[in-house]
């Protein structure tokens, strides 16, 4: 224990029978400091009432246990860093609410988990410690799936040109880490009579496109309806939502990587390092399971842009596309654009042997 914690406990719970009667321990009986008046008095006094069950009373002030314990936590938390050499304990108020909101946030459960009211919490927490922070404020969603809706996503190979704008639109999008380059899709630049070889693609070409004798397939999270990643996860950190949505709760993710292993598609993103995203460039329309800010030590993937797709709009991918090759939309809309695809078009999809019933289909006109 830190001898400024230490004397927090000397000044706020200690035996007052410890210390001579009108004396608050700063060294200075003629109460220069201020401190010996009755109100302070009375402060000294606190532990000489112990109540049967512990924490019913503290400060005089009757609370149920959580609250004390909360109020404790917090006051030790401020006192290891903020007690100062005099009797005075001097902290702010927004001080104190960012202690309060860290504290909270530590014991949250897992978001699958939580009611409305408890993710409508956790929101706004969230929302407030970016405010106190930044000085600037986010829109945070914690929208859940609706009914009668299963997002599916169909890619046209022969209309892609391999201009990469859907990668730019979507590190925008979703405040990817712009240190390590971070991308949820990668563009797969591939030789003509090759066939789907990827060991063979080039995903970082720097040269101009459309290159001659070859063509440009994309890869993302294909949000699988069997996703192998989700089997996997030793905590249940990451599921599949009732609209078809493989999402990761970040605050509940231990890093393990289980999920990067499992993924046959080659999905899922690892912060090596604290993502950095310029304050300018943060986009601050967010989702809580989608592009809120991320933090080191755990696992990222393409949501089909969640706080977009749930707002009824398209993925930031699919409205980039300067070829139109990205289609969107709800599979069980019978006039959405993607089912005509599906019912019309002669469709694929990737290692459908493994069974995991990837929800991204490919084509060609």
């Amino acid at each position: 224990m830190g001898d400024s914690t230490k004397k927090w406990f000397s000044l706020n719970l200690g035996n007052s029978n410890t210390k001579p009667s009108g004396s608050c321990g700063c060294g200075n009986p003629s109460g220069g400091c201020g401190s010996h008046n009755s109100e302070n008095a009375d402060v000294n006094a606190i532990g000489e009432e112990r109540h049967k069950d512990g924490f019913e009373q503290v400060f005089d002030v009757k609370m149920d246990r959580r609250s004390a314990f909360k109020k404790l936590t917090a006051s030790l938390m401020v006192g290891a860093g903020a007690v100062t050499t005099s009797c005075s304990v001097i902290v702010g108020e927004e001080t104190k609410e960012k202690a309060q909101i860290d504290w909270e946030e530590q014991f949250k459960g897992n978001y699958k988990l939580m009611s409305d009211e408890e993710k409508n919490g956790t929101v706004d927490r969230l929302v407030r410690s970016y405010q106190l922070r930044t000085g600037k404020t986010i829109s945070l969603s914690s929208k859940n799936a609706e009914e009668d809706v299963l997002f599916g996503y169909a890619f046209n190979i022969s209309k892609c040109q391999g201009y990469m704008d859907c990668v730019t639109a979507c590190v925008e999008e979703n405040n990817q880490d712009r240190s390590s380059q971070m991308e949820y899709i990668r563009i797969h630049e591939m030789k003509d009579g090759k066939g789907f070889n990827f060991n063979e693609a080039d995903d970082n070409y720097y040269h101009e496109v459309p290159a001659e004798g070859h063509f440009y397939m994309g890869t993302q999270c294909f949000h699988c309806d069997n996703p192998p990643c989700v089997e996997v996860c030793p905590v249940q950190a990451t599921w599949r939502e009732d609209d078809g949505l493989v999402v990761v709760d970040y605050d509940w993710c231990v890093g393990c990587r289980y999920c990067m292993a499992a993924c046959p598609y080659d999905g899922r993103r690892f912060n090596w390092s604290t993502p950095e995203v310029p304050e300018e460039e943060v986009n601050k329309n967010q989702h809580y399971l989608g592009n809120r800010m991320r933090k080191k030590g755990v696992v990222e993937k393409c949501t089909f842009c969640v706080q977009r797709s749930r707002a009824g709009k398209n993925p930031a991918c699919v409205e980039a596309c300067p070829t139109g090759a990205r289609i969107f939309g709800n599979l069980l809309d019978p006039d959405s654009t993607i089912r005509w695809v599906l019912e019309n078009k002669k469709v694929f999809r990737l290692k459908e042997d493994l069974g995991t019933e990837p929800k991204f289909w490919y084509f060609m006109d």
